[in-house]
């Protein structure tokens, strides 16, 4: 049997997608290597959002040729919007690569490779039409937690951002199959489903329906026990949303909510398209509305024209909403972007500073927000061992927490943590079962 490895990098959509694309393979009769070294066929599903990715993908890819040298029968595909983006010029700059294709066109990944997975040499893969990934075969990382695509593409303009470019504007999925796909989910075991879309939270609008109305409709079916979604788009996250978050059973009391900058004038210069008012207007909306939500975010530092002043108002902004977790970046400038023909670009010196700087308040911030969880009991999904200790186990709380606990409970159970202990990442605890026994 030939086997296959897929590397992944980059968002939760490239690792849906590589879910889509790993069962897609296995349809082929592929097996799955445990690496690359092994693999006959090799998939880079690949992310280019910011230059880090672009540079982790580059070092995979050197691997990549010395195995072909040695096996120049080993296939390599490279996918994902880094694909798109660069589309035929990546044979120029890699010329041992057999195939690559973008992200909205994965189901004809079959069709490319040939039965045997076997693939045409220099070709990149052009369909005619972007389609969904919901309906191919999948292998999933836990059989109990699941990735559902509501949406594909973006219509924003942010002056930072290539995925509109690679991604396409947005369409949305039919709502009826969506609920097909989570009913069928539901019935294989699956307890946690999460919503996945550029702009989840304006889903619909091009259907005339809305998000709100496709969370209650997700809430309603029998045995998904925890909803999430992600990633909405501050200026779309409507009262309604709010609303159903709140009403939902299952919808979980997390919401990541990007924010980019806390600097109304940065803010502007990116096209978000909201202010740093406007923006906490709605952390306190969605504070009112669901009291123990936790809120997570993306920033970058060192935007063109940043000045101390702009970063001084994002460290305010983040002490002011106390966030969970941030993810955060700096700003490295993207080909075809408005913001990478800026000549204001700040120095790298100063990002460094910068970034250091926020990344100090946001654990600072971070860590008492997980102190308060202490001498509580949350309700967590057992994922596994602990990537850290494998005499305990680890899981997430329904506020997307990592909990490190002993126990001795299955993967894919819900049960009840009395939290001890807590880092600027983690919580820590005891299953209340085990303390039983």
């Amino acid at each position: 049997m030939k086997r296959y490895h897929v590397t992944t990098f980059g968002c939760q959509m490239n690792a849906h997608d590589s879910e889509r694309i790993k069962g897609m393979l296995e349809e082929l009769g592929l097996g799955e290597a445990v690496s690359q070294e092994e693999a006959d066929v090799l998939v880079f599903n690949t992310c280019t959002i910011r230059e880090k990715p672009d540079q982790r993908f580059a070092a995979h890819l050197g691997n990549a040729k010395m195995l072909k040298l040695a096996d120049p029968e080993k296939v390599i595909a490279v996918g994902g919007c880094y694909a798109e983006a660069q589309r035929e010029r990546l044979f120029d700059l890699y010329p041992f690569v057999d195939v690559a294709f973008g992200p909205g066109t994965i189901p004809h990944l079959a069709q490319w490779l040939g039965a045997g997975g076997e693939a045409p040499r220099g070709r990149f893969g052009i369909a005619d039409q972007r389609q969904f990934a919901g309906t191919l075969p999948m292998h999933r990382e836990r059989r109990f937690q699941a990735w559902v695509q509501v949406s594909m593409g973006c219509n924003s303009v942010c002056s930072y951002c290539i995925v509109p470019s690679v991604r396409g504007r947005e369409v949305s999925r039919r709502p009826g199959e969506i609920l097909a796909e989570v009913t069928s989910l539901a019935g294989e075991g699956v307890r946690e489903i999460t919503l996945l879309g550029q702009n989840v939270n304006s889903y619909g609008r091009d259907l005339g329906s809305s998000f709100a109305e496709l969370l209650r409709a997700v809430d309603a079916i029998d045995g998904i026990e925890r909803i999430r979604f992600t990633s909405p788009h501050p200026k779309d996250f409507r009262r309604d949303v709010i609303a159903a978050m709140a009403e939902c059973d299952a919808v979980c009391e997390h919401a990541h909510l990007p924010l980019q900058s806390g600097s109304t004038r940065v803010l502007k210069a990116m096209r978000r398209t909201y202010s740093r008012e406007r923006y906490l207007r709605l952390v306190d909306d969605l504070r009112a509305g669901i009291p123990d939500l936790a809120l997570t975010t993306d920033i970058i530092v060192g935007f063109p024209g940043e000045t101390e002043r702009d970063f001084e108002e994002t460290l305010e902004v983040v002490e002011e909403v106390g966030y969970d977790g941030a993810f955060t970046f700096v700003y490295s400038p993207r080909q075809g972007t408005e913001a990478a023909t800026s000549r204001d670009q700040v120095p790298g010196h100063v990002k460094k500073a910068r970034i250091e700087r926020l990344v100090d308040v946001v654990q600072r911030v971070a860590l008492a927000r997980n102190g308060e969880r202490v001498g509580r009991v949350e309700e967590v999904l057992v994922e596994g061992p602990s990537r850290t200790d494998p005499s305990l186990l680890r899981g997430r709380t329904r506020r997307n927490t990592t909990v490190n606990f002993a126990g001795t409970s299955i993967p894919g159970a819900l049960v009840d943590v009395r939290i001890e202990g807590a880092t600027s990442t983690t919580l820590r605890g005891v299953e209340l079962a085990a303390v039983a026994a």
